[in-house]
């Protein structure tokens, strides 16, 4: 097996590959320095790779990422590989996963079937529907990065986790059984896409260093307003954790309300102090 990380992933590749105990196959992400004069991506894999199983590592975000996923698999591919599996730690495109008005393209399954001309399978995570993936061209999957961020606060003095609203309930208890303390959820009203109200809920956390923890943090609109309630009912701590941590449009003051903000390597970012290497690792095992 050997294992190729596009230039959004280096490093989450290269961990999962010292996992799996696999060769890790460098890229040359530039044909000369510059690159392309008009920002074209170009990729060349470093080494063979036929006759070999790979895992392709990339997170297609932002767009020009999703470009250079379908590049590498084609390399991958025309160089001979008998196997090709697509680990997409974040899904870019995934949130649309129907067709609300006629017109509109469906596009987690667009990008799906783009990945699908090259690659035999999928792992993913943190995926906003699961079930659609059942859906996909290739058979594809949802790793949880749950245990990764749990044992992180397992590590820290935490006293309770919280979703930030029921959608995040199945995260929250996810983690809560591996750092082993309780858990609880905010009532979350969504007015607009950047815009939150958290009603009012009593919640035993005077006192206590409370985490939030989410799949997602895009704007931290949400965890903001999460956080000042919290704050109101006297926790002594408030944290973050999340999956994803996209941090766009205004994210870093919003997140300011915060004592910490911890985030995996899906997406790399400064709040990246969590890898999910372990995860896909054994993902990548159990396929067999």
């Amino acid at each position: 097996m050997k294992v190729v990380g596009g230039s959004a992933s280096v490093s989450l590749a290269r961990g999962i590959a010292k996992d799996l105990g696999a060769t890790f196959i460098d890229v040359a992400f530039e044909r000369h320095p510059g690159g392309f004069p008009d920002g074209e991506r170009y990729v060349r894999l470093l080494a063979p790779v036929a006759g070999d199983h790979v895992v392709l590592v990339q997170t297609t975000y932002p767009d020009p990422m999703i470009v250079e996923l379908f590049l590498l698999a084609d390399a991958i591919r025309e160089g001979g590989a008998k196997r090709v599996t697509a680990v997409i730690p974040y899904f870019g495109y995934g949130r649309q996963d129907k067709r609300f008005l006629d017109g509109e393209a469906v596009s987690a399954k667009t990008i799906a079937k783009h990945i699908a001309v090259d690659c035999d399978e999928l792992l993913t995570m943190a995926f906003h529907n699961p079930d659609l993936l059942r859906t996909f061209p290739i058979p594809a999957r949802e790793v949880s990065g749950m245990p990764a961020l749990a044992r992180y606060l397992k590590s820290v003095k935490v006293d309770v986790l919280l979703g930030p609203d029921e959608n995040a309930i199945r995260f929250a208890k996810e983690a809560s059984a591996v750092a082993g303390v309780p858990f609880d959820f905010l009532v979350k009203e969504r007015i607009d896409s950047y815009t939150v109200k958290i009603e009012p809920k009593a919640l035993a956390v005077k006192g206590k260093s409370v985490v939030i923890v989410d799949d997602v943090i895009s704007t931290g609109g949400t965890i903001a307003t999460a956080t000042r309630e919290l704050r109101k009912q006297g926790a002594r701590r408030v944290a973050a954790a999340c999956v994803h941590g996209l941090f766009v449009k205004g994210a870093e003051t919003n997140l300011t309300a915060l004592d910490d903000v911890i985030a995996t390597d899906t997406i790399q970012s400064p709040h990246t102090k969590v890898s999910v290497a372990p995860e896909f690792a054994a993902a990548i095992r159990a396929l067999g």
